[in-house]
């Protein structure tokens, strides 16, 4: 169990790839990542996972991939949701066919995910345990990132300092803002605020929503559960991600004012910066290289 701040340091493909030679005009990323388990909770039930290429041609051929997953579930049985979708999508991610559709690819791990969250619930006490976890998860190839997610785990992406919402949250104070039964301001202090309408582990069928998106370099995209997104607004995660200097400085400081204003729940987000990317246009399904 996570208990207090754990983070990693920032890393690029450079710093973990092969051979002294640089990539050559393909995409290029740093990270850093960190998970708090806030100042009321006594566990932590957030779960981070990444996948880094090794090679110049694994970033073409597979990519990177960053997730976040949330449990729920308490006594330890959100912990263990979440580490399960985590486990599930990294490993699938590894293991996937090289130049595989990244849509196609996240929609069928996320939902792999979702029974394999099920399971763990069967398996985790006598007569089985209701358990079940947000999960957001970003693949970035070429000049692309394709986001998938189920819950109210979030992805931003920030560019020249303001922060684009890249998903939408699965809760009925959501639903209900979208059907205009209630406003924004009215649906922040309602109980149904945090009231889930899909995660992985509730039930045996689950919809994914995938959207792929053109990123350029200087692009931040951040990923994040409620701990972080709900006590810190959009216009300040821009401020403090987006012109960082020192990734990992910026996330312990988004922590810190989470902690501030609320801190009454786990705190985990990924700080994903482009630094480079290979512009390819599609032609029946295969990349090829713009110039």
């Amino acid at each position: 169990m996570y208990r207090g701040l754990q983070a990693t340091g920032v890393a690029r493909v450079k710093d973990v790839a092969e051979g002294p030679r640089p990539f050559q005009d393909s995409m290029d990323v740093e990270f850093a990542q960190i998970t708090d388990v806030g100042r009321v909770r006594q566990g932590n039930e957030d779960c981070l996972g990444y996948v880094v290429p090794e090679n110049d041609e694994q970033t073409r051929s597979r990519g990177w991939l960053f997730a976040v997953a949330d449990g729920v579930g308490g006594h330890d049985l959100g912990e263990v949701a979440s580490h399960t979708a985590i486990d599930c999508v990294m490993a699938g991610f590894r293991e996937a066919s090289p130049n595989e559709s990244h849509s196609a690819l996240l929609e069928r791990l996320v939902k792999t995910a979702n029974v394999r969250v099920m399971d763990a619930g069967h398996e985790a006490v006598p007569g089985g345990a209701r358990m079940a976890t947000t999960f957001v998860a970003c693949a970035l190839r070429y000049d692309r990132a394709t986001v998938a997610h189920v819950g109210d785990s979030r992805c931003y992406l920030i560019r020249r300092g303001h922060a684009n919402l890249l998903t939408r949250d699965h809760t009925v104070a959501n639903e209900q803002i979208r059907l205009g039964i209630v406003s924004s301001s009215e649906a922040s202090g309602a109980g149904t605020k945090h009231l889930l309408m899909r995660s992985l582990g509730a039930e045996l069928f689950v919809n994914v929503d995938v959207q792929e998106h053109q990123v350029l370099v200087g692009d931040v995209l951040l990923l994040c559960s409620d701990g972080l997104h709900g006590s810190v607004t959009a216009s300040e995660i821009a401020a403090i991600a987006g012109h960082a200097g020192d990734l990992q400085v910026a996330a312990k400081r988004l922590v810190d004012v989470a902690n501030q204003r609320d801190g009454s729940d786990n705190i985990s987000l990924q700080i994903i910066r482009v630094r480079g990317v290979e512009r390819v246009g599609m032609y029946r399904g295969r990349p090829y290289r713009l110039r």
